[in-house]
């Protein structure tokens, strides 16, 4: 081409908005790298030993969740001893830790190792509910059995069977610790029975009714009127971890609120339980046990945080929302010779979530 034509070539080539377009021939497919095979497909004796390390990992899976059950039994958190306590966690989690990493670097290495090695390309296709899309899938499955050897190779599959089953169990043994346990009170003469140890606390007539934490006994004078206290009893501070502090404080912590007389209607409250508008009501909420400390004191509704159940204070604390079946348990309060707030008694039914059965 000469230099004259080489404008008007140009001009041919380039489209109306001025930019030059360059033609190319398509990307061209560059396949599969070419394949590489692994030491086992060439050596049966390293397969062999893949085998055997897989297995092996199943194996101590199964042994680690053993062992995570059996650290929950030698090292029980019952007593109260911060060592067990300690020794229960550590234990129990390394247990639990072994056992699901030694399923995960057995599946691992099964994988690289001992599965079929054969790529292979997956054309994209439109999914239908069809008859041949659910033979497909069947497919789909029998070729996996047979390139995994699932099927074939029964030492890897019942060791990972047994592994994945015994890796349940440490987590199904934890759920033991959910349920309350016995008490050498001799006021709980159904040991083990949750009505009997939830229907008894530590108070007792004439207990004062003491701050939480500090134990300062509290004066009828010194509650405001709209305020909410939590309280405990005031011989609970005499108390150590060690003889059952946090277990006691659990069943026992109650909140203190102050009413106008005349927002307690008789025909609600249990007016004997009260003293000059002051009500005590147990601080567990009664669907499954969560510290009810939301107080509004414009509606005289508490509020707790886990579920939103509502209770009502100047009705008795009935359930007014929520999934809680029942109204808080009352504690009955009065005044003593110096003007302290004391219990009456102990409260007239199981405090706590409802789904106790409750003689």
């Amino acid at each position: 081409m000469s230099h004259e034509e080489e404008p008007q070539a140009l001009e041919k080539a380039t489209p109306s908005s001025g930019l030059a377009v360059a033609v190319t021939d398509p990307v061209q497919n560059p396949g599969l790298p070419p394949h590489r095979e692994r030491m086992t497909d060439k050596d049966p004796a390293a397969m062999k030993r893949a085998v055997r390390t897989v297995y092996t990992l199943f194996y101590i899976s199964l042994a680690a969740s053993l062992w995570a059950v059996a650290a929950y039994m030698l090292f029980p958190i019952e007593s109260g001893d911060f060592g067990a306590i300690r020794n229960n966690n550590l234990f129990i989690g390394l247990g639990i830790a072994f056992a699901l990493l030694a399923i995960g670097i057995g599946a691992i290495h099964w994988s690289k190792a001992i599965m079929s090695d054969k790529e292979h390309i997956e054309a994209r296709h439109s999914t239908r509910g069809q008859e041949s899309t659910r033979e497909a899938a069947v497919n789909v499955f029998r070729e996996a059995n047979e390139e995994s050897g699932f099927g074939r190779r029964t030492a890897i599959r019942g060791s990972l069977i047994a592994a994945l089953v015994a890796s349940i169990i440490p987590g199904v043994t934890l759920f033991r610790g959910l349920a309350p346990h016995g008490s050498n009170d001799p006021d709980h003469p159904l040991v083990g029975d949750p009505v009997a140890l939830l229907k008894h606390t530590m108070w007792k007539k004439g207990d004062r009714l003491a701050h939480d934490p500090s134990g300062l006994p509290i004066r009828a004078a010194d509650v405001a009127l709209g305020s909410a206290v939590h309280v405990i009893p005031e011989k609970l501070k005499d108390l150590s971890h060690h003889d059952g502090y946090l277990e006691e404080k659990a069943k026992a912590i109650v909140l203190l609120m102050r009413l106008l007389p005349e927002q307690l209607p008789a025909e609600h409250n249990r007016l004997e339980w009260s003293y000059d508008g002051i009500v005590a009501y147990s601080k567990v909420c009664t669907h499954v046990g969560c510290p009810v400390a939301l107080y509004e004191q414009q509606t005289h509704h508490l509020l707790c945080p886990c579920h939103q159940s509502q209770f009502d204070v100047s009705r008795g604390a009935e359930v007014i929302f929520g999934p809680a079946a029942r109204p808080l348990p009352q504690l009955p309060i009065t005044v003593d010779a110096e003007g302290y707030l004391v219990a009456m008694s102990d409260f007239e039914e199981p405090v706590g979530p409802s789904f106790w059965e409750r003689h």
